[in-house]
């Protein structure tokens, strides 16, 4: 569901004007709106850290769509192999945000647990 606005942005761009810029474009633009709406509604107003809200997952995978598009030209290479990189770099794209919540903490209870869990 993620993919369908930036492969329609990167057709408009494409097509258009002959950037392969128009899926990191587009999630560029959704996170920044994102942004926006996290910073003055999730901490200015309701206190919600914000880390835990953030759609910066999707810039690999768009980055990728681009430059499998850029390197190809062709839609059906890039239907077929950029849908297939960005499935498969949303895994890896949490990791970097994610990684601090594993860190050993030590409870006011006693055991040694990470934030995680």
């Amino acid at each position: 569901l993620l993919i369908t606005f930036p492969a329609a942005t990167q057709y408009f761009m494409w097509e258009k004007m002959r950037l392969p810029i128009g899926a990191t474009f587009c999630v560029m633009t959704l996170h920044f709106g994102q942004w926006m709406n996290r910073v003055f509604n999730f901490y200015m107003w309701a206190w919600s850290p914000v880390n835990f809200v953030t759609p910066s997952l999707m810039i690999p995978s768009a980055i990728f769509l681009d430059v499998t598009l850029m390197m190809t030209g062709s839609y059906m290479f890039t239907a077929l192999f950029g849908g297939m990189g960005w499935s498969l770099l949303f895994y890896p794209a949490n990791w970097t945000w994610l990684a601090p919540f594993h860190l050993a903490v030590k409870h006011p209870s006693g055991p040694l647990m990470s934030i995680a869990d």
